[in-house]
């Protein structure tokens, strides 16, 4: 059978460095920090009060008040970044096959500000269970993706990816695939996430998965640094529109790159930690290569998964060690994490964006905030430091990995 070559035609996102790709990319070569004090609830009494929100979000420039009542903020996020991938790539105008065009959207907690004010309207009303009637479907976790279709009626495949922080890789291979076994035209995919909430800084921090810098909390995420201490909670969202070569160029569609593969593993070692050896890891990045038909030396940048814990770091440079042997020495590696923050399911899809931007603009967005690299690294990698390097990039490799053990990896390629 011969597979489809699948090319990315749209991109969109909502970030905390900007809530359109020009100027989260702008951000990122920059290196910006989107880091903050939080603004949206009273942090005080928790050991962390700092995130990386969305800045100049105004949900009513894009949803009238009836459809903000049906929309947890992470669908109202999915939506926006998709309307902007689907206008970017001009594929509604092209009136395709709508029972060919797809959307897999992926969600690592879903609607998880609209479940905890549900209960907390509950446990402190009067005891009669008075319930909202959009609790269910505004906290569920495949909302997003059926908003998505009901916006453009786009017909073909639609569901949902959960997988903690993979959730939105895993949303992009699947339609990556969807395209190369031709059960698709065209996909929508990508993920949301909003947890920037009481339920959300609360859990991370019982879990001490959290930085505590809340001093300093624009340097906190500082990935590959001997101080770091847990990663910063992001939010937002990040959209691709993936089409088949053929489909797009038969509507003369602008092509953006090409998607060449992607994998995915377990570490079947620990709820929360990395295997320490980075086994979980080195699988999946050979993985990608071997679905993509790449050699390690194809390959020119890795945007790593890079969360600023203490163990994920290094697990993830031995694994890339591993992998790529003598040529590791010859990547680029940056985290950029060190100024979105954490994602969680949403971190893939604008990882990705970001992998994108380094093949199509030859440059390599930094990793900022590491002021004394931790020494158990290997000092000879390139872990592009506090600022962006120019080079050519052939093809880049996003990492994403979640609790539960599970691992994604997803290469895009220049065209």
């Amino acid at each position: 059978m011969e597979l489809n070559r699948v090319v990315v035609t749209g991109m969109g996102c909502l970030t905390p460095l900007g809530n359109d790709v020009p100027t989260f990319f702008d951000a990122l070569k920059r290196g910006v920090s989107g880091a903050g004090a939080i603004t949206r609830f009273d942090a005080s009494k928790f050991k962390t009060q700092f995130a990386c929100e969305l800045k100049d979000w105004d949900v009513a420039e894009h949803f009238d008040r009836k459809e903000q009542r049906k929309l947890d903020p992470y669908a109202q996020y999915g939506i926006v970044a998709a309307r902007q991938a689907v206008a970017h790539s001009g594929l509604a105008e092209a009136n395709p096959d709508p029972d060919r065009v797809g959307v897999i959207f992926g969600s690592g907690i879903g609607g998880i500000l609209t479940f905890q004010n549900e209960i907390q309207n509950f446990v402190e009303g009067d005891g009669t269970p008075r319930f909202n009637p959009f609790f269910i479907p505004k906290m569920i976790g495949d909302i997003a993706a059926g908003h998505i279709s009901m916006a453009f009626c786009f017909h073909g495949t639609n569901y949902a990816c959960v997988s903690a922080c993979d959730s939105a890789t895993n949303a992009i291979i699947d339609a990556f695939n969807a395209i190369r076994y031709g059960k698709a035209d065209a996909m929508v995919t990508g993920g949301a996430e909003a947890a920037v909430v009481e339920a959300g800084i609360g859990g991370f921090s019982a879990m001490k998965a959290l930085s505590t810098r809340n001093e300093e909390p624009e340097v906190a995420s500082r990935p590959f640094d001997l101080h770091r201490d847990g990663f910063v909670l992001g939010e937002g969202a990040g959209a691709l529109i993936l089409e088949s070569l053929e489909h797009a160029q038969a509507r003369g569609a602008n092509i953006i790159c090409e998607v060449m593969g992607g994998g995915a593993s377990a570490d079947a070692h620990h709820l929360t930690a990395p295997h320490p050896e980075g086994l979980g890891a080195r699988n999946v990045m050979r993985a990608a290569l071997d679905d993509a038909g790449m050699s390690p030396d194809e390959l020119d940048y890795v945007n790593v998964h890079g969360t600023s814990t203490p163990l994920g770091d290094i697990a993830e440079v031995k694994a890339i060690e591993e992998v790529f042997g003598d040529h590791a020495t010859s990547l680029s590696i940056s985290s950029t994490k060190s100024m979105t923050g954490h994602l969680l399911g949403a971190a893939g899809a604008i990882e990705t964006l970001a992998c994108i931007m380094a093949v199509t603009e030859d440059v390599i967005p930094p990793t900022i905030n590491s002021t004394d690299p931790d020494p158990a690294l290997n000092q000879d990698l390139d872990f592009t430091f506090n600022e962006k390097k120019e080079r050519p990039v052939r093809a880049a490799l996003s990492n994403t990995f979640g609790f539960g053990g599970h691992n994604a990896s997803v290469i895009v390629r220049k065209f």
